[in-house]
């Protein structure tokens, strides 16, 4: 299993790990997860992460079919400024490869935000740590395990 799933499981919070055949060629990692379980992508989250003009690292989820709010994320971590992060040092950071970054079980504790929207679902999809790995829960456990704030981040 990942780090993500092994903190769900020792919290014993509700959550459902799904999977799906991992396609190297597609351009985008969560449209592909959305697309192969058959599922609305406003209910599927992507993990970004952003560096601020200080180079504090934040991680951003926001729903695959749209985009982070990069001056959004900035103004709600009050920072100056924020851009996205060198993926080597996302990979060193949380412990995942790009591609299957999880909020949940990274290596080292980042200030989290999760765009708002998430709340409007039952649960909502994350990767599970890797690719080809979701894992659904509700926004509200993603929020706790991850100590997320929610925020207008992501845009359509």
């Amino acid at each position: 299993m990942t780090p993500a799933i092994d903190l769900l499981k020792k919290a014993r919070a509700e959550h459902r790990v799904h999977s799906y055949t991992h396609d190297p060629k597609s351009a985008s990692y969560g449209l592909e997860a959305a697309e192969k379980l058959g599922l609305d992508p406003a209910r599927v989250f992507k993990t970004l992460l952003a560096a601020t003009e200080k180079g504090e690292l934040l991680v951003a989820v926001v729903p695959v079919a749209g985009t982070l709010d990069l001056k959004a994320l900035a103004q709600v971590a009050g920072a100056k400024k924020a851009d996205m992060a060198d993926p080597n040092a996302a990979q060193r950071a949380t412990g995942y490869l790009v591609g299957g970054i999880s909020p949940l079980g990274q290596k080292k504790r980042l200030r989290t935000f999760i765009d708002e929207t998430a709340r409007q679902h039952p649960t909502v999809f994350v990767s599970a740590g890797r690719r080809g790995l979701e894992v659904e829960l509700s926004a509200e456990l993603l929020a706790q395990h991850t100590q997320a704030r929610f925020a207008a981040i992501g845009r359509d």
